[in-house]
This record gives structure tokens, sequence and C-alpha cells, in this order.
């Protein structure tokens, strides 16, 4: 059996886009995947406004705590997700590289933060299918 894949998200301040995109992942794909995230330069604390759009869809991020990118964590990871940090991502040979360009939620209210949110569960959904499929029984 395979081991399962590791997914790393990373946004400037792993305040919003990452931290959603974690929680559609852990949520979607269960136990199936390995998720983390991480900013390059970690806010204080959650966006409320990306907490109160996940809540909406019945997922708590509210324990969630902004997390500083490192090298270990890039490496340890198989599938690495910017989203709008550029080249501040360390670069690993064999590891796959994906950037969504994402609106950033910050300093924004909840009703600029819900398509934000629903695009990433879109994408979410897209590699949660082809790197962790459903087992067919």
């Amino acid at each position: 059996m395979p081991e399962k894949p590791s997914v790393l998200f990373v946004c400037v301040h792993n305040a919003g886009r990452s931290q959603m995109a974690a929680a559609w992942l852990s949520h979607l794909a269960a136990d199936r995947v390995e998720v983390r995230s991480a900013g390059s330069a970690p806010a204080g604390q959650v966006n409320p406004a990306a907490v109160e759009a996940m809540r909406e869809v019945g997922i708590d991020i509210s324990a969630e705590t902004p997390k500083i990118l490192t090298v270990d964590a890039v490496e340890e990871s198989d599938v690495c997700i910017t989203m709008g940090c550029g080249d501040t991502c360390p670069v690993f040979p064999g590891k796959r590289y994906l950037d969504w360009e994402l609106d950033d939620p910050a300093g924004q209210g909840v009703e600029a933060v819900r398509p934000i949110r629903d695009e990433i569960k879109r994408r979410v959904e897209g590699l949660v299918a082809e790197i962790a499929p459903e087992p067919t029984v």
C-alpha cells in the first residue's frame, strides 16, 4: 500500500487562503492525505472572515494558528501549492509545485471571502480526485 500523499498549502500570511485550503483538503479527503499549511510571513491569527466563511459550510478553523514556512515542510510534502507567495517557496527536485492564483481575503469581509472559499473547494476537489481518489470497493 503506498504512503498517503502529503500536500503543503502556502500563502504569505497563512491566515486565509492556505488555511481554508488545508481545511477543505482535510474535510474532503479525510485521512487519505497528510495536510500542512504555512506562510512566508505568518500573521498573528487566522483571518476572522475566513473562519466565518468556513463555519458557514460546517468546517471549524477557529483553533488554527498561522505557521512559518520551513524548508522541512516543503521537503516532507509531495505537492506544494502556493497561493500568491511567488518565489519565497524553496524548490526541491521531485516535488510537484502548483500555483493557484486566488484573491487575497486579507482585510475583506465574509461576503468577499465566500467566492474565494468556494473556488478553493473546487480546486481541492480536483486535487483529491487526482492524488487520493475514493477507494473503490
